[in-house]
C-alpha cells in the first residue's frame, strides 16, 4: 500500500467514524429542542466568548514559540500567530492533506534547519503541556463534584495532581532537556490557554441561559478536550459531542443541552479556524527576530 493511498484510507475512514457519531447522536436527542436552546442564546455572551476562545489560541501561539526560541528558532509572535492560526484551518478544513502540527513543523523546519527531531519534540511538548494542565483542571472540578465515586476517589484525585507534574517534569528533563529554561513558563500560557477556555464555555453556558450544574459541565468539556484529540475523527467532530452525550447521562445533566453547548463550541472553533483561509492562498513569510 502506498503512502499516499494510506492517507486516503484513513481520511475515508476519520469521515465515517464522524458521520456515525454524529448519526448517533442524533438518534439520543431530540434535535428540535436543541436548535430551539441555541435560538435563545444571548448574543452579548455569545461574543464574549469568541473574544476569550481568540485570547486562548493566542496564549496557545505564546506558547509554543517559547519552545521554538529553545531549539534557535527565532521566530516573531506575529509570524508564529500567523502560522498557529493556518495550522488550525488545515486541522479542521483539510482533513485529507497535512496536518496543522505536521505542516508547522515541515515550514519550521525548512526555514531554520533546527533538525527534525528538536522540532517535532517541541510540537509534541506543546500539545502535552496543554494536556496536562486539561487533567489537572480536571482533577479540581472532579474535587468539587458532589457525585459519590468522586467523593470517594477525592484523595487519589488530589494525589494526582502533584503526580502527573513530577511526571511530566521528568519526561522533560530526561528527553527535552533542552526545554526545561521554559519548563514553568510554559506551564503558566497552559494554565492561562485553559483558564480562559473554562471562562469561555462559562460565557456559553450564560449565553443559553444555563446557570445550574455548571461544574458538572466544565467538568465534561475538559473530558471532551481530551477525547477530541484522540485521531479517530476530523476535527473530533462526532466524539467530542458522545462525550458530552454520556457525560451528560453519567452526571444527571440534560443531554440536549449538553449537545447545544458541543455545538455552540464547535461553531466558535470553525469560525475562527476558517480564518486560517488566508494564509494557505498567502503563505505567511516567516521572520526572525533581530
Amino acid at each position: 500500500m502506498t503512502e499516499k493511498l494510506r492517507k486516503r484510507l484513513i481520511t475515508v475512514l476519520k469521515i465515517v467514524v464522524s458521520a456515525a457519531l454524529i448519526y448517533f447522536i442524533f438518534t439520543k436527542i431530540n434535535l428540535k429542542d436543541v436548535v430551539s436552546t441555541l435560538k435563545d442564546s444571548k448574543p452579548t455572551y455569545l461574543f464574549l466568548g469568541i473574544i476569550l476562545f481568540i485570547l486562548s489560541k493566542v496564549l496557545a501561539a505564546f506558547r509554543l514559540n517559547l519552545y521554538f526560541h529553545q531549539i534557535d528558532v527565532r521566530i516573531t509572535q506575529l509570524s508564529n500567530l500567523k502560522l498557529y492560526l493556518l495550522g488550525m484551518f488545515y486541522n479542521l478544513f483539510l482533513p485529507g492533506g497535512i496536518g496543522g502540527d505536521a505542516y508547522k513543523g515541515y515550514v519550521i523546519q525548512k526555514k531554520y534547519q533546527s533538525g527534525t527531531k528538536k522540532v517535532v519534540g517541541v510540537l509534541l511538548l506543546d500539545r502535552l503541556s496543554g494536556m496536562l494542565l486539561i487533567f489537572i483542571y480536571i482533577c479540581l472540578l472532579a474535587m468539587l463534584l458532589q457525585q459519590p465515586i468522586f467523593q470517594d476517589i477525592k484523595w487519589l484525585v488530589t494525589f494526582c495532581i502533584p503526580l502527573s507534574l513530577f511526571t511530566f517534569w521528568l519526561l522533560n528533563k530526561k528527553f527535552f532537556s533542552y526545554s526545561m529554561p521554559v519548563f514553568w513558563k510554559s506551564l503558566g500560557y497552559s494554565s492561562l490557554v485553559q483558564g480562559t477556555q473554562l471562562i469561555c464555555i462559562l460565557c456559553i453556558l450564560k449565553s443559553l441561559s444555563i446557570s445550574w450544574d455548571v461544574v458538572e459541565y466544565l467538568f465534561v468539556f475538559l473530558v471532551s478536550s481530551i477525547v477530541s484529540v484522540i485521531p479517530l475523527t476530523i476535527g473530533g467532530i462526532g466524539s467530542r459531542e458522545v462525550t458530552f452525550l454520556y457525560g451528560a447521562k453519567w452526571l444527571e445533566l440534560d443531554a440536549n443541552t449538553s449537545i447545544g453547548i458541543s455545538f455552540v463550541f464547535f461553531l466558535v472553533t470553525a469560525l475562527i479556524s476558517f480564518f486560517g483561509i488566508l494564509y494557505h492562498f498567502k503563505k505567511p513569510q516567516l521572520e526572525t527576530v533581530s
